[in-house]
Protein backbone atom coordinates (compact mmCIF):
# COMPACT_ATOMS: atom_id res chain seq x y z
CA UNK A 1 0.00 0.00 0.00
CA UNK A 2 1.15 3.29 -1.11
CA UNK A 3 1.87 5.84 1.64
CA UNK A 4 0.64 9.51 0.54
CA UNK A 5 3.72 12.20 0.85
CA UNK A 6 1.29 15.61 -0.24
CA UNK A 7 0.37 14.35 -4.18
CA UNK A 8 3.06 12.29 -4.37
CA UNK A 9 3.61 8.08 -2.72
CA UNK A 10 6.20 5.98 -2.87
CA UNK A 11 5.56 4.77 -6.12
CA UNK A 12 6.29 7.85 -7.88
CA UNK A 13 9.95 7.72 -6.45
CA UNK A 14 11.35 5.55 -9.09
CA UNK A 15 15.02 6.08 -10.46
CA UNK A 16 15.70 7.64 -13.71
CA UNK A 17 16.15 4.15 -15.14
CA UNK A 18 12.76 2.70 -14.67
CA UNK A 19 11.57 5.95 -15.84
CA UNK A 20 13.30 5.90 -18.94
CA UNK A 21 12.79 1.88 -19.48
CA UNK A 22 9.74 2.47 -21.64
CA UNK A 23 11.02 4.72 -24.32
CA UNK A 24 14.10 1.30 -24.41
CA UNK A 25 11.66 -2.04 -24.38
CA UNK A 26 9.17 -2.65 -26.36
CA UNK A 27 5.53 -2.47 -25.07
CA UNK A 28 4.33 -5.83 -23.18
CA UNK A 29 2.47 -8.12 -24.51
CA UNK A 30 -0.52 -9.32 -23.28
CA UNK A 31 -1.12 -13.28 -22.74
CA UNK A 32 -4.17 -14.65 -25.07
CA UNK A 33 -5.84 -16.67 -22.31
CA UNK A 34 -6.83 -14.88 -18.69
CA UNK A 35 -5.14 -16.02 -15.59
CA UNK A 36 -7.90 -18.75 -14.28
CA UNK A 37 -7.25 -20.63 -18.03
CA UNK A 38 -3.64 -19.97 -17.57
CA UNK A 39 -2.88 -21.58 -14.40
CA UNK A 40 -3.15 -25.17 -15.59
CA UNK A 41 -0.15 -24.86 -18.00
CA UNK A 42 2.39 -22.12 -16.08
CA UNK A 43 5.26 -22.92 -14.67
CA UNK A 44 5.00 -21.95 -11.27
CA UNK A 45 2.31 -24.52 -10.89
CA UNK A 46 4.08 -27.35 -12.38
CA UNK A 47 7.09 -25.94 -9.73
CA UNK A 48 4.68 -26.22 -7.40
CA UNK A 49 3.45 -29.24 -7.24
CA UNK A 50 6.82 -30.59 -7.94
CA UNK A 51 7.57 -29.25 -4.44
CA UNK A 52 4.57 -31.12 -2.94
CA UNK A 53 5.61 -34.14 -4.51
CA UNK A 54 9.17 -34.19 -3.17
CA UNK A 55 7.56 -33.06 0.33
CA UNK A 56 6.36 -35.91 1.42
CA UNK A 57 9.83 -38.41 1.10
CA UNK A 58 11.68 -35.59 2.35
CA UNK A 59 9.29 -34.97 5.27
CA UNK A 60 9.31 -38.43 5.82
CA UNK A 61 13.14 -38.95 6.50
CA UNK A 62 13.41 -35.51 8.11
CA UNK A 63 10.65 -36.53 10.72
CA UNK A 64 12.27 -39.96 10.94
CA UNK A 65 16.04 -38.53 11.64
CA UNK A 66 14.62 -35.60 14.30
CA UNK A 67 12.68 -38.36 16.17
CA UNK A 68 15.87 -40.92 16.34
CA UNK A 69 18.19 -38.48 17.01
CA UNK A 70 16.07 -36.58 19.75
CA UNK A 71 14.67 -39.93 21.30
CA UNK A 72 18.20 -41.53 21.61
CA UNK A 73 20.28 -37.90 22.52
CA UNK A 74 17.03 -37.87 25.51
CA UNK A 75 17.29 -41.07 26.48
CA UNK A 76 21.55 -40.92 26.94
CA UNK A 77 20.99 -37.87 28.99
CA UNK A 78 21.66 -39.89 32.04
CA UNK A 79 25.50 -39.70 31.00
CA UNK A 80 27.77 -37.54 29.03
CA UNK A 81 26.81 -39.19 25.38
CA UNK A 82 23.43 -37.80 25.62
CA UNK A 83 24.52 -34.09 24.94
CA UNK A 84 26.77 -35.04 21.93
CA UNK A 85 23.85 -36.91 19.85
CA UNK A 86 21.77 -34.32 21.06
CA UNK A 87 24.21 -31.89 19.31
CA UNK A 88 24.46 -33.96 16.25
CA UNK A 89 21.15 -34.37 15.75
CA UNK A 90 20.43 -30.85 15.81
CA UNK A 91 23.25 -29.77 13.61
CA UNK A 92 22.04 -32.08 11.13
CA UNK A 93 18.79 -30.38 11.22
CA UNK A 94 19.91 -27.26 10.83
CA UNK A 95 21.95 -29.16 7.62
CA UNK A 96 18.22 -30.15 6.30
CA UNK A 97 16.52 -26.86 6.66
CA UNK A 98 19.17 -25.65 4.25
CA UNK A 99 18.32 -27.87 1.89
CA UNK A 100 14.51 -27.13 2.57
CA UNK A 101 15.43 -23.36 2.27
CA UNK A 102 17.21 -24.33 -0.99
CA UNK A 103 14.12 -26.01 -2.29
CA UNK A 104 11.70 -23.25 -1.24
CA UNK A 105 14.14 -20.97 -2.98
CA UNK A 106 14.32 -23.00 -6.61
CA UNK A 107 10.59 -24.45 -6.56
CA UNK A 108 8.55 -21.78 -5.02
CA UNK A 109 10.84 -18.80 -5.50
CA UNK A 110 10.86 -18.13 -1.66
CA UNK A 111 14.39 -16.49 -0.79
CA UNK A 112 14.54 -17.53 3.00
CA UNK A 113 18.05 -16.21 4.79
CA UNK A 114 19.92 -18.30 7.28
CA UNK A 115 18.79 -18.21 10.43
CA UNK A 116 21.27 -16.53 13.15
CA UNK A 117 24.83 -18.47 13.32
CA UNK A 118 25.67 -20.25 16.71
CA UNK A 119 27.62 -17.81 19.54
CA UNK A 120 30.12 -19.34 21.02
CA UNK A 121 31.52 -17.66 23.98
CA UNK A 122 34.95 -19.84 23.67
CA UNK A 123 36.48 -22.12 21.84
CA UNK A 124 36.26 -25.97 21.98
CA UNK A 125 33.51 -28.18 21.39
CA UNK A 126 31.98 -28.50 25.03
CA UNK A 127 31.45 -24.48 24.01
CA UNK A 128 30.07 -25.14 20.43
CA UNK A 129 27.75 -27.74 21.49
CA UNK A 130 26.34 -25.69 24.17
CA UNK A 131 25.82 -23.43 21.62
CA UNK A 132 24.11 -25.29 19.73
CA UNK A 133 21.69 -26.59 22.63
CA UNK A 134 20.80 -23.11 23.18
CA UNK A 135 19.97 -21.96 20.10
CA UNK A 136 16.66 -20.78 19.34
CA UNK A 137 16.78 -21.63 15.69
CA UNK A 138 17.92 -25.28 16.11
CA UNK A 139 14.61 -26.15 18.45
CA UNK A 140 12.94 -24.39 15.43
CA UNK A 141 14.25 -26.83 13.12
CA UNK A 142 13.03 -29.91 15.29
CA UNK A 143 9.53 -28.17 14.94
CA UNK A 144 9.49 -28.13 11.66
CA UNK A 145 10.63 -31.73 11.21
CA UNK A 146 7.68 -32.55 13.54
CA UNK A 147 4.98 -30.76 11.92
CA UNK A 148 6.05 -30.83 8.49
CA UNK A 149 5.19 -34.10 8.07
CA UNK A 150 2.01 -34.66 9.04
CA UNK A 151 1.35 -31.80 6.53
CA UNK A 152 3.32 -32.65 3.58
CA UNK A 153 1.09 -36.36 4.03
CA UNK A 154 -1.76 -33.86 3.41
CA UNK A 155 -0.53 -32.05 1.06
CA UNK A 156 0.45 -34.51 -1.16
CA UNK A 157 -2.41 -36.84 -0.55
CA UNK A 158 -4.86 -33.55 -2.00
CA UNK A 159 -2.64 -32.07 -4.49
CA UNK A 160 -1.78 -35.63 -6.22
CA UNK A 161 -5.78 -36.73 -6.05
CA UNK A 162 -6.98 -33.37 -7.87
CA UNK A 163 -3.88 -33.66 -10.75
CA UNK A 164 -4.89 -37.22 -11.58
CA UNK A 165 -8.53 -36.96 -11.22
CA UNK A 166 -8.51 -33.39 -12.96
CA UNK A 167 -6.02 -34.64 -16.20
CA UNK A 168 -7.47 -37.93 -16.27
CA UNK A 169 -10.84 -36.95 -16.62
CA UNK A 170 -10.29 -34.25 -18.53
CA UNK A 171 -8.63 -36.54 -21.17
CA UNK A 172 -11.13 -39.13 -20.98
CA UNK A 173 -12.10 -39.04 -24.70
CA UNK A 174 -8.46 -40.04 -25.81
CA UNK A 175 -8.01 -42.99 -23.59
CA UNK A 176 -11.81 -44.50 -23.17
CA UNK A 177 -11.28 -46.64 -26.20
CA UNK A 178 -8.80 -48.77 -23.50
CA UNK A 179 -11.46 -50.11 -21.50
CA UNK A 180 -13.52 -52.03 -24.16
CA UNK A 181 -10.43 -53.21 -25.88
CA UNK A 182 -8.55 -54.52 -22.70
CA UNK A 183 -10.99 -54.76 -20.40
CA UNK A 184 -13.86 -55.91 -21.88
CA UNK A 185 -15.85 -53.17 -20.46
CA UNK A 186 -17.46 -49.95 -22.11
CA UNK A 187 -15.48 -47.13 -20.19
CA UNK A 188 -15.35 -45.80 -16.75
CA UNK A 189 -18.08 -48.14 -14.06
CA UNK A 190 -19.80 -45.54 -11.93
CA UNK A 191 -22.08 -47.86 -10.65
CA UNK A 192 -22.71 -52.10 -10.46
CA UNK A 193 -24.72 -54.46 -8.70
CA UNK A 194 -25.84 -58.02 -10.28
CA UNK A 195 -28.56 -56.77 -12.07
CA UNK A 196 -27.45 -53.07 -13.18
CA UNK A 197 -24.55 -51.35 -14.53
CA UNK A 198 -23.50 -47.93 -14.89
CA UNK A 199 -20.67 -46.80 -17.69
CA UNK A 200 -19.42 -43.71 -19.09
CA UNK A 201 -19.35 -44.58 -22.60
CA UNK A 202 -21.96 -42.60 -24.66
CA UNK A 203 -21.26 -39.35 -26.33
CA UNK A 204 -22.94 -37.27 -23.70
CA UNK A 205 -21.53 -39.18 -20.98
CA UNK A 206 -17.48 -38.23 -22.24
CA UNK A 207 -18.30 -34.89 -22.61
CA UNK A 208 -19.92 -34.26 -19.57
CA UNK A 209 -16.49 -36.10 -17.89
CA UNK A 210 -14.10 -34.50 -20.00
CA UNK A 211 -15.62 -30.88 -18.84
CA UNK A 212 -15.89 -31.75 -15.24
CA UNK A 213 -12.26 -32.44 -15.34
CA UNK A 214 -11.98 -29.29 -17.05
CA UNK A 215 -13.49 -28.01 -13.89
CA UNK A 216 -11.20 -29.94 -11.82
CA UNK A 217 -7.79 -29.06 -13.81
CA UNK A 218 -8.76 -25.05 -13.43
CA UNK A 219 -9.43 -25.64 -9.78
CA UNK A 220 -5.98 -27.59 -9.50
CA UNK A 221 -3.65 -24.61 -9.50
CA UNK A 222 -5.25 -22.80 -6.95
CA UNK A 223 -5.62 -25.76 -4.45
CA UNK A 224 -1.59 -26.38 -4.98
CA UNK A 225 -1.03 -22.23 -4.35
CA UNK A 226 -3.69 -22.82 -0.99
CA UNK A 227 -1.34 -25.72 0.40
CA UNK A 228 1.77 -24.06 -0.79
CA UNK A 229 1.26 -21.00 0.97
CA UNK A 230 1.09 -23.17 4.32
CA UNK A 231 4.54 -24.41 3.53
CA UNK A 232 5.94 -20.50 2.88
CA UNK A 233 4.69 -20.31 6.61
CA UNK A 234 6.23 -23.21 7.84
CA UNK A 235 9.74 -22.23 6.26
CA UNK A 236 9.59 -18.45 6.42
CA UNK A 237 8.71 -18.96 10.28
CA UNK A 238 10.76 -22.24 11.05
CA UNK A 239 14.00 -22.26 9.40
CA UNK A 240 14.23 -18.59 8.95
CA UNK A 241 15.84 -16.26 11.35
CA UNK A 242 13.75 -15.16 14.12
CA UNK A 243 11.96 -11.70 14.19
CA UNK A 244 13.49 -11.22 18.00
CA UNK A 245 16.75 -11.82 16.57
CA UNK A 246 16.71 -9.66 13.34
CA UNK A 247 15.72 -6.78 15.09
CA UNK A 248 18.64 -7.29 17.42
CA UNK A 249 20.81 -6.95 14.81
CA UNK A 250 19.57 -4.33 12.79
CA UNK A 251 19.47 -2.34 15.93
CA UNK A 252 23.37 -3.39 16.68
CA UNK A 253 23.95 -2.30 12.97
CA UNK A 254 21.92 1.06 13.87
CA UNK A 255 24.01 1.18 17.17
CA UNK A 256 27.23 0.81 15.13
CA UNK A 257 26.00 3.72 12.49
CA UNK A 258 25.05 6.16 15.66
CA UNK A 259 28.54 5.47 17.13
CA UNK A 260 30.40 5.79 13.68
CA UNK A 261 28.19 9.19 13.07
CA UNK A 262 28.96 10.65 16.49
CA UNK A 263 32.51 10.08 16.27
CA UNK A 264 32.78 11.43 12.81
CA UNK A 265 30.33 14.94 13.99
CA UNK A 266 33.53 15.28 16.86
CA UNK A 267 35.99 15.06 14.41
CA UNK A 268 33.99 17.32 12.35
CA UNK A 269 34.06 19.52 15.26
CA UNK A 270 37.41 19.53 16.55
CA UNK A 271 38.52 20.07 13.07
CA UNK A 272 36.07 23.07 12.50
CA UNK A 273 37.59 24.25 15.88
CA UNK A 274 41.14 23.38 15.13
CA UNK A 275 41.17 25.23 11.75
CA UNK A 276 38.83 28.10 12.31
CA UNK A 277 38.45 29.58 16.22
CA UNK A 278 41.26 27.81 17.74
CA UNK A 279 43.54 29.02 14.83
CA UNK A 280 41.61 32.99 14.79
CA UNK A 281 42.53 32.63 18.88
CA UNK A 282 45.94 31.67 18.44
CA UNK A 283 46.46 34.57 15.93
CA UNK A 284 44.59 36.89 18.25
CA UNK A 285 46.81 35.97 21.41
CA UNK A 286 50.18 36.45 18.65
CA UNK A 287 48.71 39.92 17.83
CA UNK A 288 47.74 41.31 21.21
CA UNK A 289 51.03 40.07 22.37
CA UNK A 290 52.95 42.37 19.92
CA UNK A 291 50.82 45.01 20.66
CA UNK A 292 51.59 45.01 24.26
CA UNK A 293 55.15 45.06 23.17
CA UNK A 294 54.42 48.23 20.67
CA UNK A 295 52.34 49.97 23.70
CA UNK A 296 55.59 51.84 25.15
CA UNK A 297 57.41 52.08 21.67
CA UNK A 298 54.52 53.07 19.39
CA UNK A 299 51.25 53.63 20.44
CA UNK A 300 49.50 54.04 17.20
CA UNK A 301 50.40 51.09 15.71
CA UNK A 302 49.45 48.92 19.06
CA UNK A 303 46.42 50.68 18.48
CA UNK A 304 45.89 49.49 15.44
CA UNK A 305 46.74 45.76 16.28
CA UNK A 306 44.56 46.21 18.96
CA UNK A 307 42.20 47.09 16.58
CA UNK A 308 42.71 44.44 13.94
CA UNK A 309 42.76 41.69 17.36
CA UNK A 310 38.93 42.68 17.64
CA UNK A 311 37.65 42.35 14.69
CA UNK A 312 39.74 38.69 14.70
CA UNK A 313 37.68 38.39 17.84
CA UNK A 314 33.96 39.54 16.65
CA UNK A 315 35.22 36.80 13.69
CA UNK A 316 36.25 34.23 16.24
CA UNK A 317 32.86 34.36 18.07
CA UNK A 318 30.58 33.98 14.65
CA UNK A 319 32.17 30.91 13.79
CA UNK A 320 31.81 29.83 17.31
CA UNK A 321 27.90 30.73 16.71
CA UNK A 322 27.62 29.28 13.65
CA UNK A 323 29.50 25.85 14.87
CA UNK A 324 27.14 25.84 18.03
CA UNK A 325 24.07 26.25 15.74
CA UNK A 326 25.15 23.24 13.55
CA UNK A 327 25.21 21.29 16.90
CA UNK A 328 22.05 22.26 17.96
CA UNK A 329 20.64 25.58 17.57
CA UNK A 330 18.79 27.46 19.91
CA UNK A 331 16.04 28.37 18.27
CA UNK A 332 15.13 24.70 17.38
CA UNK A 333 14.63 23.70 21.30
CA UNK A 334 13.25 27.59 22.00
CA UNK A 335 10.53 27.79 18.98
CA UNK A 336 10.62 24.29 17.45
CA UNK A 337 11.59 23.14 13.83
CA UNK A 338 9.32 26.35 12.40
CA UNK A 339 11.39 28.86 13.45
CA UNK A 340 14.57 26.86 13.01
CA UNK A 341 14.26 25.82 9.68
CA UNK A 342 12.79 29.51 8.43
CA UNK A 343 16.27 30.73 9.78
CA UNK A 344 18.14 28.24 8.12
CA UNK A 345 16.11 28.83 4.87
CA UNK A 346 17.23 32.53 5.25
CA UNK A 347 21.31 31.59 5.20
CA UNK A 348 20.52 29.66 2.04
CA UNK A 349 22.03 31.23 -1.40
CA UNK A 350 18.88 30.43 -2.59
CA UNK A 351 14.85 31.71 -2.30
CA UNK A 352 13.43 29.03 0.28
CA UNK A 353 9.73 28.39 0.68
CA UNK A 354 9.32 26.74 4.31
CA UNK A 355 5.98 25.29 5.24
CA UNK A 356 5.37 23.71 8.10
CA UNK A 357 2.22 21.71 9.64
CA UNK A 358 2.65 20.08 12.58
CA UNK A 359 -0.23 19.59 15.17
CA UNK A 360 2.67 19.58 17.88
CA UNK A 361 6.20 19.06 18.45
CA UNK A 362 7.85 15.88 18.13
CA UNK A 363 10.12 14.21 20.15
CA UNK A 364 13.62 16.35 20.62
CA UNK A 365 16.16 13.87 19.59
CA UNK A 366 13.53 13.84 16.26
CA UNK A 367 13.14 17.52 16.08
CA UNK A 368 16.97 17.46 16.02
CA UNK A 369 17.49 14.80 13.05
CA UNK A 370 15.07 16.46 10.85
CA UNK A 371 17.24 20.02 11.45
CA UNK A 372 20.19 18.23 10.25
CA UNK A 373 18.51 16.67 7.61
CA UNK A 374 16.95 19.49 5.87
CA UNK A 375 20.55 21.61 7.10
CA UNK A 376 22.65 19.05 4.99
CA UNK A 377 19.51 18.79 1.76
CA UNK A 378 19.87 22.72 1.34
CA UNK A 379 23.54 22.64 1.80
CA UNK A 380 23.19 20.60 -1.29
CA UNK A 381 20.93 22.70 -3.25
CA UNK A 382 23.45 25.26 -2.66
CA UNK A 383 26.67 23.56 -3.79
CA UNK A 384 25.71 21.76 -6.32
CA UNK A 385 21.97 21.98 -7.35
CA UNK A 386 22.28 25.41 -9.44
CA UNK A 387 18.34 25.97 -9.06
CA UNK A 388 16.89 29.16 -8.41
CA UNK A 389 14.39 28.38 -6.10
CA UNK A 390 13.52 25.52 -3.46
CA UNK A 391 11.10 24.57 -0.80
CA UNK A 392 11.17 22.99 2.63
CA UNK A 393 7.27 20.90 3.43
CA UNK A 394 7.06 19.42 7.10
CA UNK A 395 4.24 17.63 8.16
CA UNK A 396 2.67 14.73 10.49
CA UNK A 397 1.48 11.31 8.61
CA UNK A 398 -0.05 9.23 11.23
CA UNK A 399 2.93 8.61 13.72
CA UNK A 400 5.72 9.59 11.15
CA UNK A 401 7.77 12.83 10.64
CA UNK A 402 7.49 13.88 7.06
CA UNK A 403 9.63 16.48 4.97
CA UNK A 404 10.27 17.29 1.39
CA UNK A 405 12.90 19.11 0.22
CA UNK A 406 12.29 20.46 -4.01
CA UNK A 407 14.24 22.57 -6.17
CA UNK A 408 14.13 23.36 -9.76
CA UNK A 409 18.02 22.67 -10.42
CA UNK A 410 19.39 20.29 -12.76
CA UNK A 411 18.79 16.96 -10.88
CA UNK A 412 21.18 13.96 -11.07
CA UNK A 413 21.16 13.31 -7.15
CA UNK A 414 21.53 9.65 -5.90
CA UNK A 415 22.17 7.21 -2.87
CA UNK A 416 25.17 5.97 -4.86
CA UNK A 417 27.78 4.38 -2.41
CA UNK A 418 30.07 7.54 -0.71
CA UNK A 419 27.74 10.39 -1.66
CA UNK A 420 26.00 12.79 0.76
CA UNK A 421 22.78 11.14 0.70
CA UNK A 422 24.05 7.98 1.30
CA UNK A 423 25.45 9.05 4.74
CA UNK A 424 22.33 11.07 5.19
CA UNK A 425 20.31 7.76 4.22
CA UNK A 426 22.09 5.41 6.83
CA UNK A 427 21.82 8.35 9.46
CA UNK A 428 18.12 8.09 8.94
CA UNK A 429 18.11 4.23 8.74
CA UNK A 430 19.90 4.04 12.48
CA UNK A 431 16.24 6.02 13.98
CA UNK A 432 13.80 3.97 11.55
CA UNK A 433 13.78 6.46 8.95
CA UNK A 434 13.41 6.72 5.31
CA UNK A 435 15.02 8.73 2.64
CA UNK A 436 13.77 8.76 -0.99
CA UNK A 437 15.54 10.31 -3.66
CA UNK A 438 13.53 11.51 -7.10
CA UNK A 439 16.01 13.73 -9.09
CA UNK A 440 15.86 12.73 -12.78
CA UNK A 441 19.10 14.75 -15.15
CA UNK A 442 17.64 17.99 -15.49
CA UNK A 443 15.65 18.50 -12.82
CA UNK A 444 13.56 18.52 -10.98
CA UNK A 445 14.96 16.94 -7.69
CA UNK A 446 12.58 15.89 -4.94
CA UNK A 447 14.44 14.56 -1.81
CA UNK A 448 11.58 13.24 0.90
CA UNK A 449 12.27 12.03 4.48
CA UNK A 450 10.27 9.92 6.89
CA UNK A 451 11.26 9.99 10.59
CA UNK A 452 9.26 7.99 13.40
CA UNK A 453 7.22 11.01 15.47
CA UNK A 454 8.13 9.07 19.22
CA UNK A 455 5.76 11.97 21.31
Amino acid sequence: MATEYGHRTWSQFASEDDRDAPDRREPARRPLLPPALRAPVEARTWREFGYLLLSLPISVFTFTYAVAMISIGAGLLITFLGIPVLAAGLVGLRGLGAVERARARGLLHLDVESPEPLRQKKQGALSWMGAVLKSGASWRHVLYALLHFPWATFAFTVAVTFWTTGWGLFTYPLWQWVFPMYTGQDGIQLYGDETHQFYLDSPFEILVTCLIGLLVVLVTPWVIRALTSVDRLMVLGLLGPSRLVTRVVELESDRGVVVDTAAADLRRIERDLHDGAQARLVNLAMDLGLAKEKLREDPEAAARMVDSAHGEVKTALQELRDLARGIHPAVLTDRGLDAALSSLAARCTVPVQVEVDLPYRPAAAIEGIAYYTVSELLQNVSKHAQARRATVDVWKSENRLMLQVMDDGIGGAGLGQGSGLSGLAERLDAVDGVLAVDSPKGGPTSITAELPWRR
